[in-house]
């Protein structure tokens, strides 16, 4: 961790290294099954049709995780595809395919870690296609802000340890105006809450055409098995 902005954000959270401040988690509470109160809260988001009445989507059909654990690991992405808008299922399509090879090569299965982790979105419903025929709409301002009492609801539930932020959307909530470049193989502490910022998996990005982006990802993904390890082995 040789970051100074990393370090800083450690030591300013109280912790002399990452080992020492995942040592206080409390270990016997990570595997319980999601609250009862995170179903209820998920049959809500899924009723939920603001975007639609304000005009921003055709159709609201939110995309909602079934897994989750108290105190665990949570997944913020961006907003569901086309394939997650039929199959109501997050990173069902591409995306996710790569984002499993990720885990994959880490030693983590698709299976498990959909079970623990809760896969969020700063939006839930899918922003249609991109009107210049490239990849899906980015969602506006305007709809992450009605989609955001979802997410802020999600978090108070569930208390996350970890949020592993993918894409630049999730990145730029939690760690503004910095470039990826910057911020992809390192992590941060926010108070107790870690932070590990991984690249989206879409095809349609380039940004891990260059190999230096590469092993950013991998030391990114490095960062992910430990706080992984730390949590659930």
């Amino acid at each position: 961790m040789n970051d100074p902005n990393v370090l800083q954000d450690t030591l300013k959270a109280g912790h002399s290294t990452f080992e020492e401040f995942r040592e206080l988690k409390v270990h016997a509470e990570i595997d319980k099954s999601p609250p009862a109160d995170l179903l209820a809260l998920n049959r809500r988001i899924r009723a939920c049709r603001l975007c639609e009445e304000a005009g921003y989507i055709a159709e609201a059909r939110p995309v909602v995780a079934d897994g989750g654990r108290w105190r665990g690991m949570v997944l913020i992405g961006q907003a569901p595809g086309i394939v997650e808008h039929e199959s109501h299922r997050p990173f069902g399509g591409r995306a996710g395919r790569e984002l499993f090879r990720w885990m994959a090569g880490i030693g983590i299965q698709e299976d498990e870690f959909r079970r623990r982790v809760y896969m969020a979105a700063m939006t839930r419903c899918f922003p249609g296609k991109n009107p210049s025929g490239s990849g899906d709409r980015k969602p506006s301002r305007a709809e992450i802000n009605l989609c955001r009492p979802w997410l802020e609801s999600m978090l108070e539930l569930l208390e996350p340890s970890v949020l592993l932020l993918v894409g630049q959307l999730a990145i730029e909530r939690y760690l503004p105006r910095r470039r990826l470049e910057d911020l992809i193989g390192n992590r941060y502490l926010e108070g107790n809450l870690e932070l590990i910022p991984l690249p989206h998996p879409s095809g349609a990005s380039r940004w891990l055409n260059a190999p230096a982006n590469r092993g950013r990802l991998q030391q990114g993904l490095e960062h992910v098995r430990e706080a992984w390890t730390g949590l659930y082995v």
